[in-house]
């Protein structure tokens, strides 16, 4: 295998579900590319983001994806953390699809890349940074990840009733790397 196709099999994911999250990927996508990656820059898009935003998107990133939004419908937990946009986080799950890819890394929109971290694609499935509040679980803003639809399959057949908590029980059970905190990687927007 060559390693331009080695190469090719791998990429950064990020999600933007309306033309706020596009600006956010945008960035993160420019700053992925000012450090040299050497990787593919994918974005999932949803239905809501405007023609001009994709036509930006197009001149970033390798490729431009449509999905289906997938909302948690979960108001009355969205209201009390007062993060009603948290909502469609789960449309998130279609990188799991990208079967194209051989290893990718996922990426908020609102995470902006201070340094070249391709290192990341080192690392197992599912390696993710703790996430402050509950150590035992990973923070999904930034993790490393295999695609695939059976994956895919499992997550979107047992998430209905209650995608929070099924996720982080089938990664418990699938068990985590944590990434270090040191990590160069800084939520920004």
């Amino acid at each position: 295998m060559s390693i331009f196709i080695s190469l090719a099999e791998q990429a950064f994911v990020s999600l933007a579900t309306n033309d706020s999250y596009a600006r956010g990927a945008m960035v993160l996508g420019k700053s992925l590319r000012n450090h040299k990656t050497s990787k593919k820059l994918v974005v999932l898009i949803g239905p809501h983001v405007s023609d001009q935003a994709r036509a930006v998107l197009h001149k970033i990133f390798d490729e431009v994806r449509l999905v289906d939004v997938l909302d948690s419908g979960d108001m009355a937990h969205l209201a009390m953390m007062k993060r009603p946009d948290l909502g469609v986080t789960f449309t998130k799950l279609h990188c799991w699809t990208l079967t194209h890819y051989s290893k990718c890394v996922f990426m908020d929109a609102d995470t902006l890349v201070v340094s070249n971290i391709d290192e990341l694609f080192d690392r197992e499935e599912l390696s993710a940074a703790p996430d402050p509040g509950w150590p035992d679980c990973f923070n999904s803003g930034v993790f490393v990840f295999r695609p695939s639809n059976e994956t895919y399959g499992k997550l979107l057949h047992y998430c209905p009733w209650d995608k929070y908590i099924y996720l982080i029980l089938y990664i418990k059970k699938e068990k985590f790397c944590r990434i270090s905190s040191k990590t160069e990687i800084l939520g920004a927007i």
